[in-house]
């Protein structure tokens, strides 16, 4: 009996392509709010995200002073890790429209906002465009995001400084200022 001849696509290694195309990727997200009800704002966020993302962990809740604009509320923060098959620049403008859909608006840079979402890692890429930096250049200067993110992936390998998150959070500055949110406790100090 002859054999069927290959399909074109598969000749050309077409399948191969489209399933690493199609291929999930893990991605590292933060999530913070300082504006109305913080809790419900990540929780709304991750549920948005969740249809962008396969959620597979997600760390604590970390509360820590806004940077450069100490005159409101402490953001609680938080970093999951999930896969998409989303390429970064998709998953920006996806993440941007949950951001605006929450109530973001443009403004004072660190300022207050509902939400705000950054992709801190997509896999050990490494792209710089107008639009996006991957790894987010400033992961090695926020405890607010190390902390969370040492939770969840101490031994991750930062594609550009060589160093574990758990080596590049020692070295954070402001480790101290960065606490698991307890809303019991805090109401209690404030007694």
């Amino acid at each position: 009996m002859a054999s069927q001849p290959a399909n074109v696509s598969d000749r050309c290694g077409m399948n191969a392509l489209r399933a690493e195309y199609m291929k999930a990727r893990t991605v590292y997200i933060g999530l913070g709010s300082n504006l109305g009800d913080r809790i419900a704002n990540l929780r709304e966020a991750g549920h948005r995200l969740s249809a962008l993302v396969t959620i597979e962990r997600a760390s604590q809740l970390y509360v820590a002073a806004p940077l450069g604009y100490v005159r409101d509320d402490a953001f609680v923060n938080a970093v999951i890790r999930g896969t998409t098959t989303l390429k970064p620049l998709e998953l920006l403008e996806m993440m941007q429209a949950i951001e605006a859909g929450m109530g973001r608006r443009p403004g004072v840079q660190y300022g207050p906002r509902p939400i705000d979402l950054d992709l801190l890692f997509y896999e050990a890429v490494q792209m710089e465009t107008r639009k996006l930096t991957v790894p987010h250049p400033r992961i090695a200067q926020r405890a607010f995001v190390l902390k969370p993110l040492a939770e969840i992936a101490p031994e991750l390998m930062h594609p550009v400084l060589y160093y574990t998150i758990s080596q590049l959070l020692q070295d954070a500055e402001d480790v101290d200022q960065v606490q698991i949110y307890q809303p019991d406790l805090q109401l209690e100090r404030a007694n």
